[in-house]
């Protein structure tokens, strides 16, 4: 996990990139190949790079088992692999995530909030994982309240003609999974074909606490395929295609009964094909995507000894985008240096065909949607110190008012004391989903055309210091950074539940604190500490799911130029819920609170060779029964043994 490397960070961030297009057009270099380099001490927003090596050094299989260890984040899982999982980041709701694939949102249109479910995507086609915390609808649009957050997947390697890589492991809970890839680079074209699989027995995701529960396991299996193929000219000038299939099949549990025959299926299709070329002398780059993501959710349920109720719920959601991007390297102008602009168009449209619940009180959404949006932003350094950068967007919506999101800010260099200091505020935006504004329960529910979009004011501030000891310069690292985050027009239920409106707000503000300390080569420990209080304006409740505390401990520690060895612990304090229930399985009513809960991995990874390494992944070495949502707990101990190799 890295907050100070070169990276994609401006992007998501705020100014000079052109929102969906101008991603990795040269493997592993976003900043350099697609738009002014940008260092991480440079941004004025949090950012968190998870890279492949840490994805393989920490033994992380899931986006879920990734983010649980980022700073200002809550990850809730509802089981084990492929349940559903909804991230909070800095206490604003799991609706307000934004996830992008290479640049290209993928939240799915088809679920009643417009929520990601980061229960099912895979690692093993991915490169790195990109969090950016704050308001990010200056860049992207709708959803970015929160944060944003990007998976790149992998590119192939330069001037290699043929390249063979694969992970293959075994373990506990009849979990098997596999990974085999190829991908090069022959003259001007490139390719890149993945394709990877997991299959788990799971772990019983009922608490025992529940007197009713049978100790039945949930099992899970998941196939994944990716395919890129490109072409450049090696002036500035390329295109390429990408075609992304999942799909998982996952044993489902009700609360608070386990259930025998609860099944789900998710499926996602994701292509798009862009160019892009240079213009006046390499200064102006612009470039052209056109992009598809197609999701479909079923979900059965047969009668059985425990329960007569059935279930056969399909959900279908689409979109397609089309972006124009723009970035231009301006050099020096007046008093900036470095100076640069982007600007650009978007064009979306999203369609859902749902039905789900009993044929009595059925719940139906059948409806498109289309938007447009034009966006600009402008960056510059003054004094060889400050950067100041500004991002501008305007969605326009064919079926609710549109948004206008800005986001600005500051960094200001003190290397006389090597540190950073960062300012920001903006404005973010959620459109209203297709069922808040469609869909139809029965004949008691329709949703409301009229609903305005969520909107919010967050602002930040921070600081960075690098600290001279164990004999370096940077032998520690220390960081703080402050938020708030301000929600208004939240969407929620009317007081006869017959339709949606526009009457909650919220508040969430806190503090991200950070240390790193190298005290030596082969040594590397960080600690993070969330504080978290987020509450609802009107009640004045707490917002539930929305833990006070969260504090993390990771390491590397590699002895020797062959062993890595991370460990990794979570600990998450009392979180609020107000979906409860006793030890009989009774719902409890109001508002109460999770227990506590720590969770402790460990990853070894041993370079046998140099394309061959064997490792082993201990997840809940402690064997932890914690409740991160009321009803389910953690996934149980398990070890994974296995081997990556590149050729």
């Amino acid at each position: 996990m890295r907050t100070k490397s070169r990276l994609l960070a401006a992007p998501l961030a705020l100014a000079l990139s052109t929102p969906a297009l101008a991603q990795q057009v040269i493997p592993e270099t976003i900043v350099t190949a697609t738009r002014i380099p940008t260092d991480a001490e440079r941004v004025p927003a949090a950012v968190t790079v998870l890279t492949r090596q840490d994805i393989e050094e920490r033994g992380y299989q899931t986006i879920a088992e990734a983010l649980a260890m980022v700073p200002g984040m809550n990850t809730v899982q509802t089981g084990g692999f492929g349940q559903q999982t909804s991230v909070f980041i800095r206490g604003t709701a799991s609706r307000h995530v934004l996830v992008l694939l290479d640049g290209v949102p993928v939240n799915d249109p088809s679920e009643p909030n417009g929520a990601f479910n980061f229960g099912n995507e895979l690692l093993g086609d991915i490169e790195r994982i990109e969090v950016v915390r704050g308001p990010g609808s200056a860049l992207y649009g709708s959803g970015a309240i929160g944060g944003v957050i990007n998976l790149v997947t992998r590119r192939a390697p330069a001037g290699t003609p043929f390249q063979l890589f694969g992970d293959i492991a075994g373990g506990s809970q009849g979990t098997a999974r596999g990974v085999l890839g190829a991908a090069g680079t022959t003259g001007g074209f490139n390719y890149l074909v993945v394709g990877q699989g997991l299959t788990s027995q799971g772990s019983d995701a009922t608490p025992r606490r529940f007197t009713r529960d049978t100790r039945e396991t949930e099992d899970f299996r998941a196939g994944a395929g990716t395919a890129r193929f490109g072409w450049a000219n090696g002036t500035g000038t390329m295109v390429e295609g990408l075609l992304r299939w999942r799909e998982n099949q996952v044993e489902l549990d009700n609360v608070p009964n386990d259930d025998p025959n609860y099944d789900g299926n998710d499926r996602r299709w994701f292509g798009q094909v862009r160019g892009e070329t240079t213009l006046l002398d390499g200064a102006w780059t612009t470039g052209l995507r056109a992009a598809v993501t197609e999701d479909r959710r079923r979900y059965l349920n047969l009668p059985d000894g425990r329960s007569t109720a059935s279930t056969d719920d399909l959900f279908r959601g689409q979109r397609q985008t089309f972006d124009w991007g723009n970035r231009i390297r301006l050099g020096d102008v007046g008093p900036f240096a470095a100076a640069g602009l982007a600007f650009g168009a978007t064009h979306e449209r999203e369609s859902v065909d749902a039905a789900s619940g009993s044929p009595s009180f059925r719940t139906v959404t059948d409806a498109s949607a289309r938007s447009t949006a034009v966006h600009g932003g402008v960056q510059g350094q003054l004094f060889g110190r400050l950067d100041l950068s500004a991002g501008l967007r305007q969605d326009i919506a064919e079926d609710y008012d549109g948004a206008l999101s800005w986001r600005a800010g500051a960094v200001l260099a003190l290397p006389e004391i090597a540190s950073r200091l960062r300012l920001s505020s903006g404005t973010a935006f959620k459109a209203p989903s297709l069922f808040q504004r469609f869909g139809r329960i029965g004949t008691s529910f329709r949703g409301n055309p009229d609903l305005d979009a969520e909107t919010s004011f967050a602002w930040e501030a921070g600081f960075e210091t690098d600290m001279p000891v164990f004999g370096r310069a940077d032998g520690a690292t220390a960081s703080a950074t402050y938020f708030d985050t301000r929600t208004k027009n939240l969407i929620n239920f009317n007081r006869s539940f017959s339709t949606l409106e526009n009457i909650e707000r919220a508040t969430s503000r806190g503090v991200e604190l950070g240390l790193t300390v190298r005290p030596a080569r082969w040594l590397d420990a960080r600690v993070g500490w969330t504080v978290t209080e987020a509450r609802d304006d009107v009640t004045d409740a707490p917002l539930a799911r929305r833990p006070r505390n969260v504090v993390t401990f990771g390491a590397r520690i590699a002895p020797t130029d062959r062993l890595v060895i991370s460990p990794e612990l979570l600990f998450t304090g009392p979180s609020p819920e107000t979906a409860t229930y006793d030890n009989a399985g009774r719902f409890i009513s109001g508002v109460n609170y999770n227990k506590s809960g720590t969770v402790v991995n460990l990853t070894a990874s041993y370079r046998v060779t140099p394309a061959i390494t064997a490792y082993a992944e201990g997840r809940n070495l402690t064997n932890s029964r914690w409740e991160p949502s009321n009803g389910f707990v953690t996934p149980g101990r398990s070890l994974l043994i296995g081997s990556r190799f590149t050729f």
